[in-house]
């Protein structure tokens, strides 16, 4: 009990002082003062054999790491375990030093065994499997990992402006949150910061093998005109000891060296994957049997060659068959094994159709081409569906409601790399993309020529070329902003959905929201539909809502205006010209964000004066206009519209309220892209800033 109540109490000690932050300095302060205070003999065996134990601990942890960042802190670990090998090589040299010519148990066992017993006690042979030992950890091993430390925080570095711009293409997109954005953006600046970290710290092992050199070689002659000069020694016997205990000391620092150099390399050489070290060497190494089959008839054909290792070579050509045949009986396996017969069809029956062969209408459909097919399938690891899924909720939160999922189905009378977008089964986009290229997009400040299919971008219209993979990392550099298929569909499929929100919205959806805001305010719901409003104007004002980018996410304004108008009228544009009254914060906000000052096109007097007139006799859907004029008056908001887009600015038509609903429709043919609001929605700490007023095309004047 007493021996558990101390291994608990050290437990407990340990755990405090790492938690506390203070097991670090203490290292580094025990680390000097090794340098400094002598250790007795016991003692050094006891670090030497630590040492060793964390180089294993390091080697395995970078052998089973799945990818670099999993053992981030490499790099420091690397150092402070050099350090303390360059600590423990001055101690044991003054233990050496000031005790060798007691003999070679004098500076401990370790040392003592690895020089007689690893080494046969013949210095000769320690000293040449040093320096071999030295070649390969300073040669071979280091140089190799420093080199690889080096291009890859070169390469990363390279790379990291396009990995930041394809994170900014799927937050954009709506496939991946902000958090998930932001964790990704720091895996790649660690990633950066890691291969940094791993040049230097490739230093701090290359300069440890040649210091290892060094000190043997100081700690020979130093050994032995101290056992010549100071203990009367014999040459031969000063030689003999002291080459035999600087040796055992050089292998027990060289060999977890060594380890710490290869863990180094592994680090530097992996490739992040779903597999540590040695499943992914199994995998690729043994995956295809002709390998080792080849390998077993040439290891044969030099086993019967007179004069060879027969035995051993036959030996290794059976094992090496053996290994072949049994890969080769796994794949016959896997290839014949039992796959689930589909059923059969259902016999043809005589019956009369019913309603249930009456499929409805999907809400929302994607059509694709057969070459496009590998984008939406899991197995192929397609991304087009979790793009698509990140779209929807995207839209969802910022439209108000839940946008109905994408219904996608492939479609042989489309083109092999053709894609079709519908809305209850109308067809309102179509695009063609390539799955196997990328589409490099021109915003007005690309810089260089790029070979590939020049087209126009199926969202936005841009010049866009569609490039090899290859070519990414220069279209990048040419301030080209390159995304992949599955990017351009659900960029395209987000577009369709913001401008046909108001079709996805019926009365089920009403119904939704309504239920979920009688959670909250029940009172409301229960006074309000069906008693003063019916279910149907509430889904044709929120439409109508929708039809002008306003989104319906309050819905509980939205029910208490038509609450408090709906005795006065039940027409859904009055109602909804009202309900815009009350949202008119939110449109503006929308429109032109927090600027406190928002500039707006007016019409021009005269014009105003002849719709508001046509509106007073009552003509037809409210406003009529001779064609003629109609054109003139188009091409007037055309150019104010271009004017402000060059500017940078919103285009914003503030016209009266009982024209606002006639222009809106007007300029949603005319002009896309122009928003149009009555005075009563500007809200009254906004100012207003006239830039041009707009009326016949004779008649326009800016400001």
């Amino acid at each position: 009990m007493a021996t558990l109540a101390n291994g608990y109490s050290s437990r407990m000690l340990l755990n405090t002082v790492i938690r506390n932050g203070v097991g670090i300095p203490l290292m580094l302060i025990s680390l000097l003062a090794m340098m400094v205070l002598p250790l007795p003999p016991l003692l050094l065996d006891v670090l030497f054999t630590f040492n060793i134990s964390l180089s294993i601990v390091i080697l395995l942890a970078g052998i089973y790491s799945r990818r670099p960042l999993d053992f981030a802190a490499f790099p420091t670990v690397l150092l402070v375990a050099t350090l303390l090998r360059l600590a423990l090589n001055i101690a044991s040299t003054r233990v050496v030093l000031l005790h060798g010519h007691l003999g070679p148990q004098a500076a401990g066992e370790v040392i003592h065994a690895f020089g007689d017993f690893v080494i046969g006690g013949n210095y000769a042979v320690g000293f040449v499997v040093f320096t071999i030992l030295v070649i390969i950890n300073f040669v071979v091993v280091t140089k190799g990992a420093g080199r690889i430390s080096e291009v890859s925080a070169r390469f990363t570095l390279d790379a990291m402006p396009g990995k930041q711009m394809a994170i900014d293409a799927d937050l954009n997109a709506g496939v991946i949150t902000q958090e998930e954005a932001k964790k990704r953006r720091a895996e790649v600046s660690q990633e950066a910061d890691f291969y940094g970290a791993m040049d230097g710290a490739g230093k701090f092992v290359r300069g440890d093998a040649i210091a290892g050199i060094l000190i043997v070689v100081i700690n020979i002659i130093g050994g032995f005109v101290i056992g010549v000069v100071q203990h009367d020694m014999a040459m031969s016997e000063s030689v003999r000891v002291f080459t035999l205990l600087t040796i055992g000391d050089g292998l027990v620092a060289q060999i977890p060296g060594l380890m710490l150099s290869v863990a180094s390399a592994i680090m530097v050489t992996r490739v992040s994957g779903e597999s540590d070290m040695g499943q992914q060497i199994s995998s690729q190494l043994f995956e295809d049997p002709k390998a080792l089959a080849i390998t077993a008839a040439i290891l044969g054909l030099m086993g019967v060659i007179p004069g060879m290792p027969n035995l051993a070579f036959l030996t290794m050509a059976g094992a090496a068959g053996y290994g072949a045949y049994v890969i080769h009986q796994r794949r016959q396996l896997r290839a014949v094994a039992p796959v689930e017969a589909p059923p059969p069809p259902p016999p043809m029956e005589n019956r009369e159709l019913s309603w249930d062969d009456v499929q409805p209408i999907d809400a929302l459909g994607l059509e694709v081409g057969y070459k496009l097919i590998p984008l939406v399938d899991r197995n192929q690891n397609g991304e087009l569906l979790g793009r698509l899924r990140g779209v929807r909720k995207k839209l969802s939160q910022e439209l108000g409601f839940l946008v109905p999922s994408v219904h996608i189905r492939d479609d042989l009378q489309l083109k092999a790399d053709e894609y079709r977008i519908s809305i209850q089964g109308a067809a309102v986009g179509q695009g063609k993309v390539y799955a196997n290229r990328k589409l490099a997009l021109d915003s007005g400040q690309a810089n260089g020529q790029l070979r590939g299919e020049s087209v126009k971008d199926p969202v936005f219209g841009l010049n866009a070329v569609w490039i090899a993979e290859d070519q990414e990392d220069r279209a990048v550099q040419s301030n080209y902003t390159v995304v992949d298929a599955s990017t351009v569909i659900a960029t395209h499929m987000s577009q369709i959905i913001q401008d046909h929100a108001y079709e996805l919205l019926g009365h089920d959806e009403v119904q939704k929201l309504l239920d979920g805001l009688a959670k909250t305010s029940p009172r409301l719901v229960e006074d309000a539909v069906p008693k003063l409003v019916s279910l149907g104007t509430v889904v044709r004002v929120m439409q109508n809502l929708l039809r002008e980018s306003v989104p319906i996410r309050d819905v509980r304004t939205i029910l208490e205006v038509l609450a408090d108008r709906a005795p006065k009228s039940q027409d859904p544009v009055i109602l909804t010209a009202a309900v815009r009254e009350s949202l008119g914060r939110l449109i503006v906000q929308q429109i032109n964000g927090l600027a406190e000052e928002l500039p707006v096109i007016t019409l021009d007097y005269s014009l105003e004066q002849i719709l508001l007139r046509s509106v007073e006799s009552g003509a037809e859907n409210g406003v009529a206009i001779e064609p003629n004029l109609a054109n003139r008056f188009a091409q007037s908001l055309r150019e104010a519209h271009e004017r402000q887009e060059m500017n940078g600015q919103a285009s914003v038509l503030l016209v009266p309220g009982s024209l606002r609903e006639f222009l809106s429709r007007f300029v949603r043919h005319s002009v896309k892209g122009m928003h149009v609001i009555s005075f009563n929605e500007v809200p009254d700490d906004k100012q207003i800033r006239i830039v041009a007023s707009v009326g016949d095309g004779t008649g326009e004047r800016r400001r």
